[in-house]
């Protein structure tokens, strides 16, 4: 029987690639024209505000992969490009699904070697990766420029940051699971 908590994960997973494709065209305190709708992520630094739901993504498909398996991570990594090509605004598609699908391969590559011994570990540099991988490919893909790279990866942390507390806790729930 599949793991709750990996089930939950990974609707949430999917949850988040619709809200991050509706976000970045309708919500945040500015809207540049024929661009990005941006929030504030730091003093000084805005970010499109789909970089809320992608950073959670980054942490979910590593619980995903932590409940349920490489198999299950993988395919989730697979149908969330596909998804993410299907809801993107039409010039996005193409940025949109390579960001993603890059994105969550190199959150895969750091998160898979290091999850048994260290989750905590795990989840914070597979989001950097990821963080990373995804703010440039999709700036670049989108609009040709990355003036805000900085802000999307800052942005896309402040997630995986505020996750790490619930990961901490729910340790001792995921080792339950497991011994079941």
């Amino acid at each position: 029987m599949r793991s709750l908590t990996g089930i939950v994960a990974l609707a949430a997973y999917t949850a988040t690639i619709p809200a991050a494709n509706w976000l970045i065209g309708n919500a945040g305190t500015v809207c540049v024209p024929q661009g990005p709708c941006l929030i504030p992520v730091a003093p000084g630094l805005m970010a499109p505000s789909g970089v809320l739901m992608v950073g959670l993504a980054l942490v979910l498909r590593d619980l995903v992969q932590h409940q349920l398996g490489k198999g299950w991570a993988v395919a989730a990594i697979l149908f969330g490009a596909l998804l993410s090509g299907l809801l993107a605004p039409g010039p996005l598609v193409v940025a949109s699904a390579t960001a993603f699908l890059l994105s969550e391969l190199a959150d895969f590559a750091v998160y898979a070697p290091l999850q048994r011994r260290r989750l905590m570990l795990a989840v914070a540099l597979s989001g950097v990766a990821g963080a990373v991988v995804d703010s440039g490919v999709f700036l670049w893909l989108a609009f040709g420029d990355l003036s805000f790279i900085a802000g999307q990866v800052v942005g896309k942390l402040w997630m995986t940051a505020a996750a790490m507390p619930v990961i901490a806790m729910a340790r001792p729930l995921f080792a339950r699971e497991a011994a079941q």
